[in-house]
Formats: structure tokens, sequence, C-alpha cells
């Protein structure tokens, strides 16, 4: 139903919601609270430590000052409040709008991070609501994400009137419901968004995710039954000549793990049926090589290859390694950057039939981009590709074979469910010329020494990246931004040449970069976690990464992968504020490990499925849960409801009628 058809939801306010994403009471029922607040428990800032979250009631004492500028970036809104005789301030960073809801001499209660720098008492970027409304809710309460005008109350009402609206129901037949004792879907969604207790809203969490990933297992069962199609492309490559053309084109040994995973794709490639597979493997265990076996066999019986990346500087990286490999035959570039009469001529070519191997980015996956035979795709860091993507590749040959790559290690059993329409291949060993990275925490006095160090390397023409967390609205402003690393660091290291990077940027301008960091017009490159995906730099030796708490370990894993591409030593350096057990358990496991698959096990455990499920994951197909909080116990009690579910023969129309209509991107796949 249409958001406007609630009480109190003008075209105002649905504005508002459609830029949270929300066009209607089904999203508006599954848009699920950040957090909560627990009113029993209110806190006095004098009582409170630095960097504490607490929750406490105030007085605002001085109008509030808007730092905003027109047509500029950033910015913050600042009070000053009193509480029993202290005197402390809170900023607002890049939310302007909350201007409107405060007033001076209103007292109001606050839900946020306090810090406590050289005396200075602050909170930053609280939620906040005025006691005279907040007085009146008891027990725990609900926090949504804001924006625009849009208020905690306005959210909370709309949220709950849009739950009774639509009335949850579980796709799950109801003899399976009693058997595995999975409580009323509806219930559970009317607990998460008005708590009777923390553990209500845990149970409640829990169902609602096994609801969810029983629809998507079921899902991809039903897309996988429907691509095992029968083979058109008959290769005549032979077994010999593979092994002949691994022989004389890789000047090193492959490893067991590609032996095997060369094996998987062979044996898949002369099978009846088309290929669609999944090779994952740590960073720097040599996925592009096996992936080029693929293509040769494809090209060598006459047909046509491409290969898809995610970014503009992968793609082209990609393209140098093919016209290395394949010196004989014609590759080509298709990227966004191109002039419009140099995509046409590629197009044009890849029609005819004269181009062997199509490199790319999105733009290959342009209605107008045909191809005269093609029978392999090769998407490079699959996590960057929803399912409708890799259909859309499909589309433009007969049944070709399909080779997905990633190097975000998922714990195998995780594999199965997340990308459970593919065939997997892992390959778990490096090659032999890597040298193990020296991962090391520096604490703050050995800060000065790290850049010295830095400055030594630079000087035996050996490259550094900085990173930062990538810091969005509602952080809480205790993080370095990137720009202000930026900075600093040409303070402090002015030899050196220091480029910027960040997600805000044009593509044009992060290629730019990243080809200028690439081809050593810089020592040194700050940036935000664009970087961490499949870009090779062998003269990159130092990985040097703030707030590294901030990140899951299967992350911290992928950007430590960028520096230790060569036989050159490499180091990676952690920073941290935190110093509670905790988060150095976190990071000293991380400093002991380099096998990316441990890394991930530690990581599922400690953070749950989030990390492999949140915005890293393209595609909203991943996850619909958003802030949803579940234990992954949750995910793997859905396999086996969805296992028995089908071995049991029950009808899957309602599953697949949900899941097309939920599942935007899955919305052009055909189920058969």
């Amino acid at each position: 139903m249409e958001i406007t058809k609630i009480k109190g939801i003008n075209e105002k306010r649905e504005a508002d919601f459609n830029k949270l994403g929300i066009v209607d009471t089904y999203d508006l029922a599954r848009f699920f609270p950040r957090a909560y607040l627990d009113l029993r428990e209110k806190q006095l800032l004098k009582n409170c430590y630095h960097n504490d979250i607490v929750l406490t009631a105030a007085r605002i004492i001085s109008m509030p000052v808007n730092r905003f500028m027109a047509r500029k970036k950033g910015g913050f809104i600042k009070v000053i409040c009193e509480q029993e005789g202290l005197v402390f301030q809170i900023l607002w960073f890049n939310q302007p709008y909350v201007i409107n809801r405060l007033k001076v001499g209103e007292e109001y209660l606050f839900y946020g991070r306090v810090t406590n720098k050289l005396g200075v008492i602050s909170m930053v970027n609280p939620s906040f609501e005025p006691c005279e409304s907040a007085f009146r809710l008891k027990g725990i309460v609900p926090q949504y994400v804001c924006r625009g005008n849009l208020t905690q109350k306005i959210i909370r009402d709309a949220v709950r009137l849009s739950v009774d609206i639509e009335k949850p129901t579980s796709l799950i037949p109801i003899d399976l419901q009693k058997k595995y004792q999975l409580g009323n879907l509806y219930s559970a969604y009317r607990e998460v968004h008005n708590p009777s207790s923390f553990d209500g809203v845990e149970k409640a969490s829990d169902r609602i995710a096994v609801e969810e990933y029983f629809a998507l297992i079921s899902a991809f069962k039903i897309i996988k039954g429907g691509r095992e199609q029968i083979r058109h492309n008959k290769y005549n490559c032979s077994k010999e000549e593979l092994e002949n053309f691994i022989k004389n084109t890789f000047p090193f040994e492959f490893t067991d793990g590609q032996k095997s995973a060369v094996n998987d794709i062979y044996s898949d490639m002369t099978s009846d049926k088309t290929m669609n597979r999944l090779m994952q493997g740590d960073v720097g265990s040599g996925k592009t090589a096996v992936s080029t076996c693929a293509i040769y066999v494809a090209i060598k019986s006459g047909y046509q290859a491409v290969v898809l990346a995610p970014t503009e500087v992968l793609a082209r990286q990609n393209f140098a390694a093919m016209k290395k490999a394949f010196p004989t035959y014609n590759v080509d570039l298709l990227v966004g950057s191109l002039k419009p009469k140099e995509k046409r001529d590629v197009k044009d070519a890849a029609k005819s039939g004269i181009i062997n191997v199509l490199v790319g980015t999105h733009a290959i996956l342009e209605d107008d981009v045909e191809f005269k035979n093609l029978s392999m795709c090769v998407c490079d860091e699959q996590q960057r590709f929803g399912v409708a993507q890799r259909s859309g590749l499909l589309s433009k040959g007969k049944t070709p074979d399909v080779l997905v790559m990633s190097a975000t290690p998922i714990p195998r059993t995780l594999s199965l469910i997340f990308y459970g329409d593919l065939d997997i291949t892992t390959v778990k060993d490096k090659p032999k010329n890597r040298k193990e990275i020296q991962t090391n925490i520096v604490p703050k006095e050995k800060y000065a020494d790290m850049l010295k160090f830095i400055e030594r390397e630079a000087k035996e023409g050996r490259q550094t990246y900085f990173v930062c967390p990538k810091i969005e609205g509602d952080e809480e402003g205790t993080l370095i931004s990137v720009t202000e690393l930026f900075e600093e660091l040409k303070e402090k290291m002015p030899s050196l040449r220091i480029g910027l990077l960040h997600g805000k940027m044009k593509e044009t301008e992060k290629n730019s970069v990243m080809q200028d960091f690439k081809d050593k017009k810089y020592d040194v490159l700050v940036s935000t976690t664009v970087i961490e995906v499949g870009v090779d730099v062998p003269s990159a030796s130092v990985m040097v990464i703030f707030n590294a708490e901030r990140f899951g370990l299967s992350q911290l894993h992928q950007l430590r992968g960028r520096v230790g591409r060569s036989d050159i030593k490499s180091y990676c350096f952690l920073l941290t504020s935190k110093t509670d057990g905790a988060a150095m358990e976190r990071l000293d496991v991380f400093r002991k490990n380099s096998d990316g698959f441990k890394i991930s096990e530690y990581d599922f455990k400690f953070r749950g499925a989030g990390d492999f499920m949140g915005n890293r994951q393209s595609g909203k197909y991943i996850s619909d849960l958003g802030a949803l909080v579940y234990g992954t116990e949750s995910i793997f009690l859905a396999k086996k409801i969805s296992d028995e579910f089908f071995e049991s023969g029950y009808d899957f129309t309602s599953v697949r009628d949900y899941a097309v209509k939920k599942y935007d991107k899955l919305k052009d796949i055909s189920f058969n």
C-alpha cells in the first residue's frame, strides 16, 4: 500500500521516506531499528568516561550554531547544554536538518557517544527526542535512521501502522513451522518494532532472519535448477593442449590449489551441462591465472570470452594480463571512459567476432553489446556483482559457461548458502615466492617512528597505503577523516608525494589517482576502502590502517592483501584507539594469522553474518535485513528447513513468486 494512505504522511514526508529507500508499507514494515533506547537507565555525564555510549537528559542553553555553508559539503550544528551544573557541547556533523528540531530552554533526551578531550566534554551526532514526548514512552524504544524532517515519533508510528497493514505471513508450511518450533511471523515483526524486552527482540529477530534466509536459499535452489542447461558450445581443446599453454605462458609452477581448480573447470567445460562455478581464493592465490586457462579453452576452440571487472582500474589491469597471455589473439577493452567512436568500434568488432577476448566494466552489460559466439564469461570480484548482472551476461551468448571469482574468504558452509546458485572451487594455497606480511599493532607513541620507516621505504622505491574507515552521516565523530589525514601527512612527510582517493570522487578522478599510484607518481596513497579490491601494485610494501577496530577481520585481510604482491618484504600496521580486551583480542587474531579462511571463520563467530551480508555485498538480494541483529544459527536453520521443503516435494510457487517480488536483483531471472 502507498505510504501516503497512512495518517500523517503527506507528499513532503513521503519524499523523505523515499530518500530512505521506502516507497510503500511493505518497505516500512521491514525498516528495522538501528538501535534501542532503554528508558529505564539514564546516566549523568559527570559519571561517564571518554567514548562511553550513554542515554542522558539535558537542557539546551544556547542558540544552535549553524556552520553549514551554501554549496559546500560538510559542516556542523552546535549547541551548549546544561545538566545539574555541568555545561557541555553537542555537535551534529553532516546533519543540517537537526537545527529545525532544537529549541533553547527545552530539555531533551540524548543518546550517543561521549567524548572528553582536554577537559572539553561533548556528545557527537546523538539521536534525541524532547523529554516531554520521550517521558511518555516507557521501557525499550526503537531508534531508526532519520532523514529530512522525519522524527523518531513519525517513523515509529508509521512503521507500527505498516506492520498491522501488511500482517507478514510465513512462506514456510505450517507443519514445518511446528516441527522447528517457529513463532508467529507477524508477532515477531510487532516485537521488533514495539519491544517488550531485549530477550523478546532477540527471539523475534531470529524468527525474521529464518524467514528471510529460507526465501533466499530457496530462491537460489530454484535458480540453480533452472540453469542446469544442456551445453551448446562444444570445446575441442585437449587437456594436453591446455597443459602446454600453462607451461609456456606462466613463469611459475601452479600450486596444488590452482591445479585442482583447473581440473574442476576443465571437467565442467567438457561435460554435457554448462558451467556455473564460483572460484573463491585468498588474496594472491592465483585465481586470475586459473581463469586465463578457462578463457584459453574457449578461444582455442573458436569461441569468444568476456572478462567483467567492477572498476576501470581493475579492468585495465586484467586487459594487460590478457594481452600478455594471448599475444596471437585479438584482445580488446570496453570501459565507460572510452570515446563514443571507440566504444562503437569495439562493439562492432565484438558483434562480428573479430574480438576473441573482451575485457571491461559494467559497460559490457549494456543492451547494445552483442557477440557472435560468446561461450565463456568470467566475473572478477564476484561480490561486486548481483545475480541479475550475471544473468545479463548469460543473455549475450547461447548457454555460455560462467566462472565468477571472489577474493573475499567466506566459511565454506556460508558459501553454500550465499552463493547457492553456483558450484564452488576453493583455492587456498599461495605462490611460493610470496613472503609473509609482517603485521603489527602500532601504539600512539610509536606513530612518529612508523612515519620515519615509511620515508625510508619510499627512498627504496616502495610505496605505502594509508586507509581510513569510510565516515558516513551517523558516525560518532571520533574517527580521523581521509582528508584530515591527507593534510596531516603532507605536513609531517613533506618530502613524499602523497595522493588522495575516496568514494565521493568522480569515477574518472578515482581511476586517474589509482593509475598514477600504479605508475609510481605517488609514494603514498591516502584512501578509504575503495582500494580494497583487486588492484595489483607490486612495489606497494606498507599498509597502514587507521581505526582498525572499526573493520571486520575479513575486510582487514582484504586491505592487507593490497601489499605483499611481489617478493618484497611487506608490512601491515594497525592503529587503534581501543584498548579493551575484545578489540585487542580480535586484532591479535588478525596479527597472528595470514590464512583468510581461518580469519573469516573467526570473524563469522565474532561478528555473525553481518560482515558477509552487509553493504560490502553487492545487490539487495544478498541481504534485506538492514540493521536487524540475529544469530548465525538462524541462517543454518533456514538452510535445513529449505532442504526439507524441497526434499518433501512442497509446492514452491509461492516461494518463487515472493522471491521475484522481494529480491529486486532477481527479478530478471528466468525461473524454470
